[in-house]
């Protein structure tokens, strides 16, 4: 069955609603999201750079119904952090039935592996969703920002129609790709950044990616930082990016395709 709890706040106020999906069970670094950055949760930096976002009436994290994400949840309690529980693998259900609870109109989907997400590229992608009268708004799609910042918005009426039509592997645990390999039906707004900065890396998939996110919070030295901060930091410490440097964009998305014997649709829009 789902759960929600969440601070008290009245739902008319919910108009664009972040969604940052979160679980315990990552394959490769089980327990990630939990992980100790600069004395904080990941989780933490996560959703604090989300709530900065000018554009972001309210921020929840959308978890699962596994036994596991007990800790995300008890985190979110002690943290007044929204929490949605839901399906493990049905993502996409996940998202639909949290964006119906919170009664958001336009949803912004991050993940919880991002520790180095961008509130002012947020806003960004937020802004050219509307400005292009958009369905589906990413800076993802053509990849020209660092692997780590990418950002989806979409309206809600389009999450129920993905909801309702989407069938294969890929499109339920990764949510939106059915919106992406139809732009016969939508209309999709790309957002490019004016240089390829698509080599770098500031997801976190493994202990190679954690201790790269762990080295630019220990130059840094506080918690808040933006993109320009942590390029301009590895210019002068270009060693740090050979922390990860080996490392495959967006693998498991590409796994699930694999499940779909499908190749990635991204290309033909």
């Amino acid at each position: 069955m789902d759960s929600i709890l969440t601070p008290p706040i009245e739902r008319w106020q919910i108009k664009t609603v972040a969604i940052v999906q979160a679980r315990m069970s990552s394959k490769r670094l089980p327990g990630k999201v939990m992980m100790d950055i600069a004395g904080k949760p990941m989780l933490f930096h996560v959703v604090s750079r989300v709530q900065k976002a000018q554009k972001i009436d309210h921020v929840v994290v959308a978890t699962s119904n596994h036994y596991e994400e007990d800790t995300i949840e008890k985190f979110c309690r002690r943290e007044s952090i929204s929490c949605f529980r839901g399906s493990l693998d049905d993502v996409l259900d996940r998202y639909y039935r949290a964006a119906s609870l919170f009664a958001a109109e336009v949803i912004v989907r991050l993940t919880a592996d991002c520790p180095l997400l961008d509130h002012d590229l947020i806003d960004q992608v937020v802004h050219a969703f509307h400005s292009g009268h958009a369905d589906y708004a990413s800076n993802a799609l053509e990849c020209t920002y660092p692997d780590g910042l990418d950002t989806e918005v979409f309206s809600r009426s389009v999450l129920e129609n993905t909801w309702q039509n989407a069938k294969l592997k890929s499109e339920r645990e990764h949510v939106t790709p059915y919106i992406y390999k139809h732009p016969e039906q939508f209309r999709i707004v790309k957002i490019k950044h004016s240089e390829n900065l698509s080599h770098f890396r500031w997801t976190v998939d493994d202990h190679t990616d954690l201790e790269f996110v762990r080295s630019i919070f220990e130059c840094m030295g506080k918690l808040y930082f933006g993109m320009t901060d942590v390029l301009n930091l590895l210019q002068q410490h270009p060693e740090i990016c050979q922390l990860n440097s080996n490392a495959r964009r967006n693998e498991g998305y590409l796994k699930s395709l694999k499940q779909d014997n499908l190749k990635d649709n991204r290309r033909h829009i």
